[in-house]
C-alpha cells in the first residue's frame, strides 16, 4: 500500500514516515500542498496524508484542486488546532477522516486500517467508461459484445477505469498489478496493456489506452 504524506513540519514527517514503512507501507513525503498535489498527479496513491497548514498551499486547498481534476484517492486531513472551522473546511474539501494533533501513531495506523477496509468493502463491482462496461465479479468486458477477461487483466482494467483520464506510470501499475510477485518484472505492463488493447477492440469500445512501453498510460474515450 503507497501513501503520500505531506506535512511540512520535517521532524514530524520524519517520525510519521518511519512509523508507516515500519507498518509495510510504502511512503512519499512532501512538504508543501504544491507539492503534494504535483506528486499525487505524477503517481498513484492507496491513501493520502494532508496537514492543514502548509506553505506554498494549504492542505485544503491542495485537496480541492485534486478533488476538482478527478482524484478521488482517500485523504485524512491532519489539523493542531481543534477548532470546528477546519475540521469543517477538510471535509468539505473533500477529505474522509481527520486528526487533531497530537494524536497517537496507534490511532494514525487504525484509522488508515479503517479507511481501506471501507473502500473495499464499498468497491464497485460494475465499472463504466464511455459505453463500456466492465463485471469486475464475472471479469466480463462489454460494449457492442462482450469478451471474458483473465484475472490479472480484469484487475489491470479495474485499474484504469478507476483512474480515467489520468496518468498512470509503467511502475504505480507493475506495483498496482503484480506487487506481491518476485518472478516477474515491469516489462508485463506493456505485455498486458497489449492483451486489453485487442480486447477493447474486440467489443467495438469507444474509449482507448494509449501510452508507450516502459512510459505513462492513460484511458481516455476515442
Amino acid at each position: 500500500m503507497k501513501i503520500l504524506l505531506a506535512e511540512d513540519e520535517h521532524d514530524m514527517s520524519s517520525a510519521l514516515t518511519a512509523v508507516l514503512r515500519h507498518s509495510g507501507y510504502e511512503v512519499d513525503a512532501v512538504y508543501d500542498g504544491a507539492a503534494a498535489v504535483e506528486k499525487a498527479q505524477e503517481n498513484t496513491y492507496d491513501c493520502m496524508i494532508f496537514d492543514i497548514m502548509m506553505p506554498k498551499m494549504d492542505g485544503v486547498d491542495a485537496l480541492k484542486q485534486l478533488r476538482g481534476s478527478g482524484n478521488f484517492t482517500p485523504v485524512i486531513m491532519l489539523t493542531a488546532k481543534a477548532e470546528t472551522d477546519d475540521r469543517i473546511a477538510g471535509l468539505d474539501a473533500g477529505s474522509d477522516d481527520y486528526l487533531t494533533k497530537p494524536f497517537a501513531m496507534g490511532e494514525l495506523l487504525a484509522r488508515i486500517r479503517s479507511m481501506v477496509r471501507r473502500i473495499n468493502a464499498f468497491s464497485p463491482s460494475r465499472l463504466f467508461c464511455g459505453t463500456v462496461t466492465l463485471d469486475v465479479e464475472e471479469q466480463e468486458l462489454s460494449c457492442k459484445n462482450s469478451i471474458r477477461l483473465g484475472n490479472k487483466e480484469t484487475k489491470l482494467m479495474k485499474f484504469f477505469m478507476l483512474n480515467i483520464g489520468r496518468e498512470l506510470s509503467t511502475k504505480a501499475i507493475f506495483l498496482h498489478v503484480w506487487k506481491s510477485e518476485s518472478d516477474v518484472d515491469k516489462t508485463i505492463v506493456w505485455i498486458y496493456v497489449s492483451y486489453l488493447r485487442e480486447k477493447l477492440e474486440s467489443v467495438n469500445a469507444d474509449i482507448q489506452i494509449i501510452g508507450n512501453k516502459g512510459k505513462t498510460f492513460l484511458l481516455k474515450e476515442k
